[in-house]
């Protein structure tokens, strides 16, 4: 009984070293640079550039859980990293770079009383200046679920 868990053990993880990531988990549009990596619990993650990589590294946890479907070479690691109890916000990608993961470490602004993240110091700007329109446009593509009833 021992040795056959020791067996699967040892199956499970020859499986998960041999898959990668093929997109960004935070940019998750664009392909990866296999320069750009993260060692995190024994596994790889591939980013797209160096931005990503500290964004991650910043919250893991967080990123992987938002973006399991992206990092398959998480999938056996879920229980073991208790991803269960990784909280995600409600709003999962920024309404200005609307391919761009956010975490609750991003920028955010206040908007009608409401939290909106963005991806960074640019997309901040360009939000600033048409923060109704930007709103309306996200809010219709359903990327800002939190304006959910608000006017």
């Amino acid at each position: 009984m021992i040795l056959r868990i020791l067996l699967l053990s040892l199956f499970s993880s020859l499986l998960m070293a041999g898959e990668k990531n093929e997109k960004c988990p935070l940019m998750t549009a664009d392909d990866i640079d296999e320069e750009q990596l993260v060692e995190y619990e024994g596994v790889k993650v591939f980013f797209c550039c160096q931005h990503c990589r500290k964004v991650f590294n910043s919250n893991p946890k967080y990123v992987i859980k938002a973006s399991i479907d992206l990092l398959p070479q998480f999938e056996a690691l879920k229980e073991k990293l208790q991803l269960d109890k990784v909280e995600l916000l409600p709003q999962r990608f920024c309404p200005i770079q609307t391919k761009h993961l956010v975490t609750p470490d991003s920028p955010a602004v206040e908007y009608k009383g409401v939290r909106v993240y963005l991806w960074d110091e640019d997309a901040v700007t360009a939000w600033t200046k048409d923060p109704d329109g930007n709103a309306r446009r996200a809010a219709e593509a359903g990327l800002l679920p939190q304006l959910k009833g608000k006017p």
